[in-house]
């Protein structure tokens, strides 16, 4: 077995225990399968239209061009809704019906491969505050009201605290890894979507030159938002709920951006062992430094008691702290 990477300090004993976990649970999600699972990727989706990029940073003209970007992803949403229902995709076909309800503002959607998308909530042409979520294992297509509520719920809570005009982007914008699996044990898929995630920022910076932007990972999310953040001029990376980013220090992601973390107590997270052990080249299991823990360097803030899924849930301690930090403010400290 390789050693383990510089940085990382335990005792030797226990970090041969943890890492012949880490196997292990690899080993399980490769090998057992899971009967009767639904595999929510291979639900088939019309490609969507191309859409018109963004062009103007003024608010009139701007708003303008994200009302057409709107209509069209509504009606790819409705596109696949109908290709679901024709395949008998019930589940998802219902879930996309509430997806393309009146109000509802999609800047991208593609069915396809489980579904991506970047869901605007509030007035983008002229937010002052823009925070971008990105979510974690188990968000899909299939299961994405929960991912929408607590955008909502982030955008009212913003709104309530500094009376701002805010824009919170759900962007679901890779492939998830299931819980458990083999994929959600290794940075692979974050790697993958940080290059799609700095573009939106990058988007959006242009076309808000004078918002603050902010990006917040749940569990896996936290990952891709860790790889994503090297030199993007964005105000605050927020790790939550994380099981680490790939990094065993804030220094590592070369950004300027202030990098928060937290964890409620009662999240199973807490448990993932903390290291980054070398697979096959160019492949490491595991996410290395515990992002709560100093070591790592980040500016650490109260998530409450909750549990892993429970950190959006209206008037909670860590909902009204991310919306601290989105807005600027000093949230409380853990």
């Amino acid at each position: 077995m390789a050693p383990l990477p510089r940085g990382i300090r335990r005792a030797p004993a226990l970090g041969r225990i943890r890492r012949t976990l880490l196997v292990a649970l690899v080993t399980a999600a490769v090998t057992v399968p899971v009967a009767g699972a639904a595999r929510p990727a291979d639900v088939p989706a019309p490609a969507p239209a191309a859409a018109a990029p963004l062009t103007s940073s003024e608010p009139t003209a701007l708003a303008a061009e994200l009302t057409a970007r709107y209509a069209a992803g509504r009606a790819a949403v409705r596109a696949a809704e109908r290709t679901a229902e024709a395949y008998g995709a019930h589940r998802r076909a219902a879930s996309l019906h509430r997806m393309a309800a009146p109000g509802r503002q999609f800047l991208s959607f593609d069915g396809r491969d489980g579904g991506r998308s970047a869901e605007v909530v509030g007035d983008l042409a002229r937010a002052d505050l823009i925070a971008v979520l990105v979510p974690g294992a188990d968000t899909g297509l299939d299961a994405y009201d929960r991912f929408h509520r607590g955008a909502t719920a982030l955008h009212d809570t913003v709104r309530r605290q500094t009376g701002r005009r805010v824009a919170v982007v759900a962007w679901l914008g890779y492939r998830t890894p299931a819980t458990g699996s083999a994929a959600s044990l290794t940075p692979g898929r974050a790697a993958q979507a940080a290059p799609r995630l700095r573009a939106l920022a990058r988007e959006l910076i242009r076309i808000r030159p004078g918002a603050r932007i902010t990006l917040l990972g749940h569990s896996y999310g936290s990952v891709v938002c860790a790889h994503a953040a090297a030199g993007l001029p964005v105000a605050a990376v927020v790790l939550y709920g994380s099981p680490g980013t790939g990094f065993d220090r804030v220094a590592e992601l070369r950004t300027r951006a202030a990098v928060w973390a937290g964890r409620a107590a009662d999240d199973w997270v807490g448990s993932v062992p903390p290291v980054r052990v070398p697979l096959l080249p160019g492949t490491e299991l595991g996410f290395g430094t515990d992002p709560v823990d100093p070591a790592f360097g980040a500016r650490t803030f109260a998530a409450g008691d909750g549990g892993h899924s429970d950190y959006l849930v209206p008037g909670s301690v860590p909902l009204r702290n991310l919306a601290a930090i989105t807005a600027g403010k000093e949230p409380s400290r853990a």
